[in-house]
């Protein structure tokens, strides 16, 4: 008996210890109720020009930081779905909930997360007819140069600034893209959920013969059946990257669509740790 009992405390003691070392707390599905992840968060205002303000939801790992700081992605959200509060539902469209998962992997496994709110929490300007050839007059390059300015200040918390990532779906899939093309050497590694260059919108897409040497490593995550971000744009991309002989990935979900897939989060982990 005594024995059993003892196995109970330590066995408890394990349960809770392992729920501490996370941010995130997962709750099953129901008999009518969706499976749901809830990551704590902070949130902080950053100028972006002319319009003002902008929310950056944020939120650091679980311990003692490296030398240098923790490691930050950038995770970029898709049109009129904002990452303000980091809960996430397995009822929600274009595979939500395993964008939960994704900052709850990537928190566990000591990456920084920091999620950029686009304008008025809609969509991101790197593919907004006119803007996107002139990129740099519009508010999300103010905006974000500012974001990185603050994460090299500490603002956030001790980032390490020289071990950046950007991921993101669909706009925000494009917006990863854009880090390659106005931010140069900014970012180690790239992943593109449902997106593709850009300048790219949807099956409007034209990606240039010559992309910058410096781009960085890119994963592509996209659906076969992507009635919205149709697989071959991101192929094209993915084409003209290794015809330069920089280095990419791309992984098809053979009957998925417009959405993140729940292998989705093992797989941009694995890319941004063989990226250090």
């Amino acid at each position: 008996m005594r024995m059993w009992l003892s196995c109970l405390l330590l066995w408890t003691l394990l349960g809770q210890n392992a729920a501490a070392q996370s941010r995130c707390t997962e709750t099953p599905r129901g008999l009518l109720t969706p499976a749901r992840v809830t990551c704590t968060h902070q949130t902080a205002w950053i100028d972006s020009g002319v319009v003002g303000q902008r929310r950056v939801t944020y939120q650091l790992p679980l311990g003692t930081p490296p030398a240098h700081g923790w490691p930050v992605v950038l995770v970029y959200q898709g049109s009129f779905f904002p990452l303000q509060n980091f809960d996430y539902r397995s009822n929600q469209p274009f595979g939500g909930y395993y964008e939960g998962k994704l900052i709850q992997t990537l928190l566990d496994h000591g990456y920084a997360v920091v999620a950029p709110a686009a304008p008025a929490d809609l969509f991101w300007q790197t593919n907004v007819p006119g803007l996107s050839a002139a990129y740099e007059l519009g508010t999300d390059y103010d905006f974000l140069s500012n974001v990185f300015d603050a994460i090299a200040a500490g603002q956030f918390g001790p980032l390490d600034p020289l071990r950046r990532y950007a991921t993101g779906i669909s706009s925000g899939g494009y917006n990863t893209s854009r880090m390659a093309v106005s931010f140069p050497g900014e970012f180690r590694a790239l992943a593109i959920q449902s997106g593709s260059y850009a300048t790219c919108s949807g099956p409007l897409c034209d990606v240039p013969a010559v992309l910058p040497s410096d781009h960085p490593p890119t994963l592509f995550l996209q659906g076969f059946v992507d009635t919205v971000v149709p697989w071959w744009t991101t192929n094209r991309y993915f084409n003209r990257l290794q015809d330069q002989g920089l280095e990419t990935a791309l992984y098809t979900e053979p009957l998925g669509g417009h959405e993140w897939f729940a292998s989705s989060p093992a797989r941009v982990l694995a890319w941004f740790d063989a990226h250090p």
